[in-house]
């Protein structure tokens, strides 16, 4: 290892990333889609500007993959996945089973070996979380239905993935013999993770508890670093994956009252060595060889296929049997058609352990990045053809027209049962006013009849379900959804049917304020600017400042894009 080279090659891969993260930014793409074309481009594969030890720069990335399961295992949540348990318990293992048999189907029907066909089903079979997680947070649909549903599932397949990683190297000859390799392999990773429950529980909180009566945070992320890397360190050393020990070294953590601030401070360095991992593995591709070869152009047009085509009806068909309605069936599926974090890492290690060649970590890495473009704008329609499935009155889970709600007039009618739109109604309830309740989430709608409150379940933006929830005889729409395209069709209907009320939204971000009051909304409320002029007040007023020069100012800022009024 040349230090002179290694730097400059370090050097390299993080402007590159920096350049390709930018672009895919730019884009509205996943960040990860820029580092591997980062990667691509610095190839010594691939013409122009190169590194000069690729073998070097995999050490670094192997970082990447443990501050990556790390992460996973602080932030693994067993409160989470038992909102949507079935779903997410039983539906989540099934799919991932049956993603894996894609695989083996799809390669018995074109010759693959049969390792080749488990290990491309292993790679299809799960999602990136973080793409998927980016996406819903930009959207505001992290609280919604599908959204909880989606992250329940993805939380399934990353703790999956601790145990696929184990799988692969058993992959190469899949016979009795590997069975009890196998089992063998599994009973150690018992005899890690039990013990780590146990640790996590009783022996970790107490330690951390202590450190952190110290108050320095440089000595609190030295203690986080050492668990990480003590557990990649005791699973290698029984002959298991880095992997699987650093979820074990952050599982100890997750159950601690010091979980988020660990997390705060891994941030920066996890997304550092991710970053690096990914561009790595763009440099490792050959793209000219995927190009050339009319048998791996084959292979990645039938990745392609089973992770757009195969996931989607295999996703939608599981998510409808635990009896969600259709259109949340579509969201989840949409979702969940792309790969992650954890295929690469799979077909790395697959690699690795000589289980697949070349051949399939090049197509695994095309396929991945045509995925990556069509999912975008899947995710990006999806909504809208929801939409239009709940207004079809013939469809049959649209059973919106439930007559819960009473013959209100002069009501204040909330669209969309949300944290904002509960606290609201927790408002109405002390003051005596009435209200009524429109919202697309069963169970909250089952639990709101239950306290005999007036709801509907149904999609607000459609114009049938307002005129239901008498929007015309309403003195006040409050629109509580945060997703600024939903909000707007809300919005618009609204003014259609009561010209006259007074409609109070909430903008998600900054740049949703005027496309909401353009829209029609009377009042538009935006958090960071709601808490801006809070605190801008109260320290103004700590300030001894003049009352009225200060009076000004924020009923001035207040104007901004915080509230509005038409």
């Amino acid at each position: 290892m040349d230090i002179h080279f290694l730097f400059r090659d370090l050097a390299y891969v993080f402007l590159s990333a920096i350049v390709g993260g930018w672009l895919a930014w730019r884009l509205r793409q996943p960040l990860i889609l820029g580092y591997v074309l980062a990667g691509i481009v610095l190839s010594p594969l691939t013409p122009g500007p190169t590194v000069h030890d690729v073998s070097a720069l995999e050490t670094f990335a192997e970082l990447g993959v443990i501050f990556l399961m790390f992460s996973v295992g602080i932030e693994f949540s067993i409160k989470d996945l038992l909102q949507v348990k079935w779903v997410a318990l039983v539906g989540g293992p099934i799919g991932i089973i049956l993603a894996i048999g894609l695989g083996v189907g799809a390669g018995k029907l074109l010759g693959w070996p049969m390792a080749t066909g488990l290990v491309i089903g292993t790679v299809v079979s799960v999602t990136s979380t973080m793409v998927l997680m980016r996406l819903l947070m930009d959207r505001g649909e992290v609280q919604t239905q599908h959204g909880r549903i989606t992250i329940a599932i993805t939380l399934v397949e990353d703790l999956a993935a601790v145990v696929l990683i184990v799988l692969i190297p058993t992959f190469k000859s899949p016979d009795l013999q590997s069975l009890g390799h196998l089992s063998h392999e599994l009973g150690k990773a018992a005899l890690v993770l039990i013990p780590a429950f146990f640790l996590a529980a009783k022996v970790i909180p107490p330690i951390m508890r202590r450190i952190a009566k110290t108050q320095d945070q440089e000595l609190f992320f030295v203690v986080v670093i050492a668990i990480c890397f003590g557990g990649a360190a005791l699973t290698q050393s029984m002959g298991l994956s880095l992997a699987l020990g650093a979820f074990v070294g952050g599982l100890l953590i997750s159950g601690s009252d010091y979980a988020h601030q660990s997390l705060t401070q891994l941030f920066p360095l996890r997304d550092m060595f991710v970053a690096l991992f990914f561009v790595t593995i763009g440099l490792l591709m050959d793209p000219q060889s995927v190009f050339a070869s009319a048998a791996l152009m084959k292979m990645v047009l039938a990745m392609v296929a089973l992770i757009i085509v195969g996931k989607f009806l295999l996703w939608l068909a599981i998510v409808k049997l635990f009896r969600y309605p259709f259109w949340t069936a579509l969201l989840v599926a949409v979702g969940l058609t792309q790969i992650g974090e954890f295929s690469y890492v799979f077909v790395q290690v697959a690699r690795g352990a000589q289980v697949v060649g070349d051949d399939v970590y090049n197509a695994t890495l095309a396929a991945s990045l045509v995925t990556i473009l069509i999912n975008a704008g899947l995710v990006k329609f999806a909504p809208g053809w929801a939409a239009k499935l709940r207004t079809s009155k013939k469809a049959a889970d649209v059973e919106v027209t439930d007559t819960t709600i009473e013959r209100l007039a002069g009501h204040v009618l909330v669209c969309g049962y949300t944290e904002v739109g509960a606290m609201a109604s927790k408002a109405f309830d002390q003051f005596g006013v009435t209200y009524g309740v429109i919202d697309l989430d069963p169970d909250q709608v089952r639990s709101l009849r239950q306290r005999r409150i007036p709801c509907i379940f149904g999609d607000a933006t459609q114009a049938h379900i307002l005129e239901h929830a008498h929007v015309a005889t309403a003195a006040v729409i409050l629109v509580a959804i945060a997703q600024p395209a939903r909000a707007e069709a809300i919005i618009r209907h609204v003014r259609k049917l009561n010209p006259r009320a007074p409609i109070l939204a909430r903008a998600f971000r900054q740049r949703d304020y005027q496309f909401l009051l353009n829209a029609g909304a009377s009042i538009v409320v935006q958090p960071e600017m709601e808490a801006a002029t809070t605190l801008v007040r109260d320290a103004l007023s700590l300030l001894k400042q003049p009352e009225q020069k200060t009076s000004a100012y924020v009923a001035a800022l207040s104007k901004g894009p915080a509230h509005g009024g038409a």
